[in-house]
């Protein structure tokens, strides 16, 4: 039996880089940045994710630089040829499937609606 499945939890590396074909298919590729199970790490493991249609328009609606996010897909080696010299060049990357959006849905910048939000189950209770 082979199996190739991967899964990670990580903050994005940058903005998503989108791309759009005519035939309407939908490219998203993005990196992720994984902590290290080691205590004394400080740098973190990088991948390069690649995602394809619904995920794809998901992803680059809602991931930015620093969410958390969690992915499951397979490790694809893509592998072509230098234009420049003829040598033959490849590079992993993960093929996503399955993408969950890890971190809260409001922004990190706009904490004055988080407090007004987490404060009005409070105001329920008041009978005035």
């Amino acid at each position: 039996m082979d199996l190739n499945h991967i899964q990670l939890v990580g903050r994005v590396g940058a903005d998503p880089e989108v791309r759009y074909f005519e035939s309407g298919a939908t490219k998203c590729a993005l990196t992720l940045a994984v902590d290290k199970r080691q205590r004394h790490s400080e740098k973190p493991d990088w991948f390069n994710l690649e995602m394809w249609s619904k995920t794809a328009e998901v992803a680059a609606s809602y991931v930015r630089k620093g969410k958390l996010i969690g992915v499951s897909g397979s490790l694809e080696i893509q592998r072509w040829q230098n234009p420049e010299d003829g040598s033959e060049r490849s590079k992993p990357i993960i093929r996503v499937n399955r993408l969950e959006l890890l971190s809260p849905k409001q922004d990190d910048n706009d904490s004055s609606s988080t407090d007004s939000d987490n404060n009005s189950d409070l105001d329920d209770d008041c009978p005035i």
